[in-house]
């Protein structure tokens, strides 16, 4: 799902245990990670939730330059659906277009920094860290 779609969905759900319900259905929404890929290399360091995020470069559909595909997991369920709205934001973009996107205004936008707490909001920068260094690595 794009972040903007997310967007919108946040800013028509008022109540916030609503919002976690729905950042929970976003992480059943993931695609599946495989069992196998749950290693030490895969593994996001600074979460304090188990977190696994696996890049792939990828043809870009639409033509032009190659886009970098994320999959990913965690144990908990609400870091699955922060994993998807991450997911939102950068997945199936050009590692150029990823090193350039202000994840921090998207997330004042969602208001999750007043909402999570401080160990997700640090797991959730860890991930961000991780993609970038994935783009910056496949430019």
């Amino acid at each position: 799902m794009n972040v903007e779609k997310i967007i919108s969905d946040f800013e028509f759900i008022d109540d916030w245990e609503d919002r976690y319900r729905y950042v929970i259905d976003l992480g059943d929404q993931l695609e599946p990670y495989p069992s196998e890929n749950k290693t030490p290399e895969t593994k996001v360091q600074g979460c304090v939730s188990q977190v696994w995020l696996t890049s792939e470069l990828r043809d870009n559909p639409e033509g032009g330059d190659k886009v970098l595909h994320f999959t990913g997991d965690s144990d908990a369920h609400i870091v699955r659906g922060l994993i998807a709205i991450v997911f939102g934001i950068y997945s199936d973009k050009t590692p150029k277009d990823i090193l350039s996107i202000n994840h921090q205004e998207i997330f004042q936008t969602l208001d999750l920094k007043d909402h999570i707490s401080p160990q997700r909001s640090n797991g959730l920068s860890a991930m961000v860290k991780r993609i970038q260094a994935d783009a910056a690595n496949a430019l």
